[in-house]
């Protein structure tokens, strides 16, 4: 295998791998910025990857190849949903955010496998058969060796995530949503003087996080699995939130530690296929992911500086 096909390899699928990580960490982004805690990731990717196989299941004979894309879009709705038990739980009745994200976290894979079995007749659905596959980009696949490598048999629904990725930055830095927002997850107080909803900002983050959380989990399904089972979304989630934090709460940042995340998660499958990597045992390159989760949020954590508002719950009164 030549050096250029094997960094073409690893560079789909890494892609792969990135996509569903980069919605759910600019997701967690909107969420944080405002001020709430969003450790519920992983159950809004489960509802959005259960939501959305449904869907593709159900009327993939009536959008035919736009299925994948219709299905996220459902799965976004369905995460918004979600969220707003999050967000009520914090931002109306302050309770923990971690609290509140962790019962998001356990509530999800029993309610989709519950209705799974009610649907299916089993604990896991039926395999979809419209998916997102591969793409090749018209004229910039025949670019000399970068053609090769990014754009040619590619993930597109990758480099989809890659530009929402810039236009949330936009939309976080450079608007006036976005101000308002960094503000109330700052200083809501401030904000709140000033004429600014603070709860209403706070909800605004996090169903936008429930939106881009419940994508990213149909993403994942419609790539990666194919179908739903309690063990498609097992960890994801939770390493978009060190995604997240990595990219200290910056779009890009997120984005640019998710691609790297998912070229750890790209190793564990491909591996065998690369020359150096095929002498390491399968079973490390499965954990390594998760390893170097636990790594960065040790590493970075305690560097990485949060928005001073981010966990705390805001009393109008006070």
């Amino acid at each position: 295998m030549s050096f250029s096909t094997t960094l073409a390899l690893l560079v789909s699928s890494m892609l792969i791998y990135s996509a569903p990580l980069i919605f759910t960490s600019i997701g967690g982004t909107f969420s944080e910025r405002g001020g709430i805690v969003n450790v519920g990731l992983e159950g809004i990717m489960v509802m959005g990857a259960f939501s959305g196989v449904v869907f593709n299941l159900k009327y993939a004979d009536v959008f035919g190849h736009a299925t994948p894309w219709v299905a996220s879009i459902v799965a976004g709705l369905v995460g918004i949903v979600y969220s707003l038990i999050h967000a009520a739980a914090t931002i109306n009745f302050r309770a923990d955010h971690v609290v509140s994200g962790t019962v998001l976290n356990l509530i999800a894979p029993a309610f989709a496998v519950f209705q799974c079995r009610y649907m299916f007749g089993k604990g896991q659905t039926d395999t979809i058969t419209q998916t997102f596959g591969r793409f090749s980009f018209p004229i910039l696949k025949d670019i000399p060796v970068i053609g090769k490598i990014f754009f040619n048999n590619t993930s597109l629904v990758a480099y989809v995530a890659i530009l929402v990725s810039f236009i949330s930055w936009f939309i976080i830095f450079k608007t006036r949503f976005g101000l308002r927002l960094r503000s109330v997850g700052e200083h809501p107080q401030a904000a709140d003087t000033l004429g600014i909803n603070v709860y209403f900002m706070r909800y605004a983050g996090v169903m936008i996080s429930g939106f881009l959380g419940g994508i990213g989990g149909a993403v994942y399904a419609q790539t990666i699995s194919n179908n739903f089972a309690v063990t498609t979304i097992a960890g994801p989630g939770f390493i978009a939130l060190a995604a997240m934090i990595f990219g200290r709460w910056n779009p890009i940042g997120a984005m640019l530690s998710s691609l790297f995340f998912g070229l750890s998660q790209s190793l564990a499958i491909i591996g065998a296929q690369l020359p150096f990597f095929s002498s390491i045992p399968s079973v490390y390159l499965k954990v390594a992911p998760y390893v170097l989760t636990i790594v960065v949020l040790a590493a970075f954590f305690g560097k990485a500086v949060a928005p001073k508002a981010d966990g705390i719950n805001y009393i109008k009164s006070k």
